[in-house]
């Protein structure tokens, strides 16, 4: 994803809910996150997907990400989907397509971004100068 992309930028108006957290925090970022999701029109069959999506991308960013700095998670809805963009200071070369592979069938990690592609609607990933940015999109 090109640097700057816009589609990770809340619309004008937009009421956006924020977390900043690190690895013992990640507990209250799963709260956080169902509660903004159930008010924002998920149902609870959808839930439990979203929170596996979240908590992996969530987990990554307090583990692989700047280890001196906290994360960042914010919600929004653009119509009838809830925007999750989660960002670390941390960089990488996420190559052409991150998670599009699953993992072998022995694996024991690397799992993360596959499972959060195959339960979002979209993902995005943009790193660069500012850190890292996933952002995911789920139909509500």
């Amino acid at each position: 994803m090109a640097s700057g992309d816009r589609s990770r930028i809340p619309p004008a108006g937009a009421a956006v809910a924020e977390l900043a957290f690190c690895l013992p925090d990640l507990p209250d970022v799963r709260d956080f996150a169902s509660t903004y999701a159930v008010r924002s029109g998920m149902s609870q069959e959808s839930l439990a997907d979203f929170l596996v999506a979240l908590n992996e991308v969530a987990t990554n960013a307090v583990t692989h990400g700047h280890p001196t700095a906290k994360a960042v998670l914010r919600m929004w809805t653009v119509g009838r989907a809830l925007v999750v963009e989660i960002h670390d200071e941390g960089r990488w070369d996420p190559g052409p397509a991150p998670g599009e592979t699953p993992p072998g069938p022995h694996a024991t990690s690397g799992m993360g971004l596959w499972v959060a592609r195959m339960v979002s609607s979209d993902i995005k990933f943009e790193t660069g100068a500012s850190g890292t940015f996933i952002t995911m999109t789920f139909k509500i």
